[in-house]
């Protein structure tokens, strides 16, 4: 079973708050990644926090936060603090993905597991949108230091999965795969 990996340290400058923190008329963006990581199959669940360590309240009981120090310094900070944090660990691979994703639905993280399920920890997958890559990401940890080595400012893993061989997984028909930087403005 793949451990899951939450992104959610940053300001949300954009936003005007940290996403972390953002609720919408479905709830918080933050317990619905976590579900949609726990549904999908992933066991543990990290995430990762910075601009709002409050944001750990929000969070179920069997989920670890991590804070990381150098949040500020983009993506890469969070996905090196999470690798970290899960390096003791029994899981194989991880998936990643985004707070900022709130179409994103257990499907997605499902079928990226059960296509890259086999591969082990050489995997390396992500989701795609009408053949566009996106997230979630699933790495094996036979990536994990590569990724920890190149995870920098907010390219993450970014330069890894170009230059790797990278299962495409489509899930356009499961969800619309796009972050969301701003919220509507209210009606």
């Amino acid at each position: 079973m793949p451990a899951g990996l939450l992104l959610a340290a940053g300001a949300g400058s954009r936003m005007g708050r940290p996403k972390a923190l953002v609720h919408d008329q479905r709830g918080s963006w933050l317990q619905r990644a976590v579900a949609v990581l726990r549904e999908g199959g992933c066991h543990p669940v990290v995430v990762v926090l910075g601009a709002a360590p409050e944001a750990a309240d929000l969070l179920p009981d069997g989920v670890r936060a991590v804070h990381a120090a150098d949040w500020s310094e983009g993506m890469g900070a969070s996905l090196r603090a999470g690798l970290a944090e899960l390096e003791d660990g029994t899981a194989t691979q991880v998936v990643v993905t985004l707070v900022d994703l709130p179409d994103l639905v257990p499907a997605v993280v499902r079928r990226l597991v059960d296509a890259a399920g086999q591969v082990g920890p050489a995997a390396l997958a992500r989701a795609a949108y009408d053949g566009e890559p996106g997230h979630p990401v699933l790495i094996g940890r036979d990536h994990w230091a590569g990724v920890r080595d190149v995870a920098r400012g907010d390219r993450g893993a970014r330069d890894l999965l170009a230059a790797g061989d990278v299962l495409l997984v489509e899930c356009r028909d499961l969800a619309g795969g796009q972050d969301v930087d701003a919220l509507p403005p209210a009606p």
